[in-house]
C-alpha cells in the first residue's frame, strides 16, 4: 500500500472575480480589468491577464495599478457574486470525486490514488474540468502529479485556461528549470535571500545540503529542500463546512471590571480572526455572549459585510456589549462567535484602506504562526494580562461549529 502511486490535483479558477464579472458583463472580455478598492489607498484583489500584460499584480495598490494602465476598468467587486459561483463549482467536484479539499474560494485539491486501476486520471480530470467550464462558463486550470506542491507548481505552469500532468519520477525534473519563487511556501524575503546566495533556480536549491539551508532558514529550510525535491506526503483532508467558530473566557471570579472585559474582548477577537485568516475564510455574522452570576445568559448579533479584520469588528464587538451588558451586574463568563463563515482570500469591506491593513496582518501572523500565537498582538488586548488584580484566572475556550 505503501508503494501506491499518488495521483493528485491541483484545480485553480483562473482570474476567478475577473471570470465571474467578464459572465455578468461580457463587455470586458478581452479588456484589462481590476477588481479592488478605487481610492488612493485601495488594493488590486485581483486582474486579468490583459492586465497581467503592464506588470500588474494582485496586492499592488490600485494608484500604481493605474498608472501602469490608466485605461484599465476598475471594479469594487461582488463577494456574493463570487461566493455563489464558487459553491457552483464545488458542488460539481463534490459530485465527481469521492475525495476533495477546498483551500481557498478558488482552490482544490483532489485525490485520484486508486482511481487509476479503472481510469485513465489525467483524462477523468480533463473531463471534469471541460465539464465544469461548460456548467459555468468559468476558465479553470489543473496540474497532475504525485503529490500537492508539484500539481500546484503544474496548475501555475498550465495557466491561463491549461492542464499539465507530471509523470511520476519526473517531477525533481520538472521542477530544477523554473524559478525559486514557483516554489509555494517560499515568500519574497525568502526568495531574496536564496538569490543573494546565488540560489536562482529550483534545480540549485535541489543540489543545496539540508544543513545549510536550515542553517540559514532555520525549521523552513527543510521545508524548502523537501519541496524542491518533490517531497510532499500531505493528504489530501476532506473539506468540511464549518458554520462558526467561536471563544469564550469563564471568570475565577465574577466581575465588573468593564475596562478589563472589553480588553479580553478584544483579545479573543484577534485570536478568531488569525483562524480565520490562516484558514483562508471571512465571516459575515458576529455575536457576543454575556453570562452573568446567576446563569442568565444575554447574546447580541448582527450581520456584517464579509472581513476578517480584527479592527473592523473592534468596534462593532464593543457595540455588541454595551447593548447585551445590564449596569452593575456581575459578569461571569463573555464570549465572541464569528459565524456564517465563507471561503475567501480577499477583503470585501476594506478595499479602500487595504494596503496598511494587509502588511500589517501579514507580519502578525507570519510572526505568530513562527513562535506561537500571541507572540505579537495589539497593545489594548494586553493590557488585562497585566493588571494589579487577577479576576481572569479563569478558563478560555474556543469551539468549532
Amino acid at each position: 500500500m505503501e508503494n501506491q502511486k499518488r495521483y493528485i490535483v491541483h484545480i485553480d479558477l483562473d482570474s476567478f472575480f475577473v471570470s465571474v464579472e467578464r459572465l455578468k458583463d461580457p463587455s470586458l472580455i478581452g479588456k484589462p480589468v481590476l477588481i479592488g478598492g478605487s481610492s488612493d489607498r485601495g488594493v488590486v484583489a485581483s486582474c486579468s491577464y490583459e492586465a497581467r500584460k503592464f506588470g500588474i499584480h494582485s496586492a499592488m495598490p490600485m494608484k500604481k495599478a493605474l498608472a501602469l494602465c490608466p485605461k484599465a476598468t476598475v471594479i469594487k467587486g461582488d463577494y456574493s457574486a463570487y461566493s455563489k459561483a464558487s459553491k457552483a463549482v464545488t458542488e460539481s467536484i463534490h459530485n465527481t470525486v469521492p475525495l476533495y479539499e477546498k483551500t481557498s474560494i478558488d482552490e482544490f485539491y483532489i485525490d485520484l490514488t486508486g482511481m487509476d486501476k479503472f481510469y485513465d486520471c489525467y483524462r477523468l480530470a480533463g473531463d471534469m474540468r471541460q465539464r465544469i467550464i461548460k456548467e459555468t462558463g468559468l476558465p479553470i486550470s489543473f496540474g497532475l502529479s504525485s503529490n500537492k506542491t508539484v500539481s500546484k507548481v503544474a496548475t501555475g505552469q498550465a495557466k491561463p485556461n491549461g492542464q499539465l500532468f507530471v509523470e511520476h519520477g519526473k517531477e525533481k525534473a520538472f521542477l530544477a528549470p523554473l524559478p525559486v519563487s514557483k516554489i509555494p511556501m517560499i515568500g519574497e524575503k525568502a526568495c531574496e535571500t536564496l538569490l543573494s546566495m546565488g540560489i536562482y533556480k529550483v534545480g540549485e536549491l535541489q543540489k543545496q545540503s539540508l544543513q545549510n539551508l536550515e542553517r540559514v532558514f532555520g525549521r523552513a529550510g527543510k521545508m524548502m529542500w523537501e519541496k524542491a525535491n518533490a517531497i510532499d506526503n500531505s493528504p489530501v483532508v476532506p473539506s468540511h463546512e464549518r458554520k462558526s467558530i467561536s471563544a469564550e473566557h469563564t471568570f475565577h471570579k465574577d466581575t465588573v471590571d468593564l475596562k478589563g472585559i472589553k480588553e479580553l474582548l478584544v483579545s479573543m477577537t484577534e485570536q478568531l480572526t488569525y483562524r480565520l485568516r490562516q484558514e483562508g475564510k471571512m465571516a459575515s455574522n458576529l455575536a457576543v455572549k454575556i453570562r452573568y452570576s446567576n446563569f442568565q445568559t444575554y447574546t447580541q448579533q448582527i450581520t456584517i459585510e464579509p472581513t476578517y479584520s480584527d479592527t473592523v469588528l473592534f468596534p462593532l464587538i464593543k457595540e455588541l456589549f454595551t447593548k447585551a451588558y445590564q449596569k452593575g451586574r456581575a459578569i461571569r463568563l463573555i464570549g465572541v462567535r464569528l459565524g456564517k463563515l465563507y471561503e475567501g482570500a480577499f477583503q470585501a469591506n476594506l478595499f479602500e484602506d487595504h494596503v496598511k491593513n494587509e502588511k500589517l496582518y501579514r507580519a502578525l501572523d507570519d510572526l505568530n504562526k513562527r513562535f506561537g500565537t500571541k507572540t505579537v498582538s495589539r497593545a489594548i488586548s494586553m493590557g488585562f494580562s497585566s493588571r494589579s488584580f487577577n479576576p481572569f484566572n479563569g478558563k478560555t475556550s474556543e469551539d468549532d461549529e
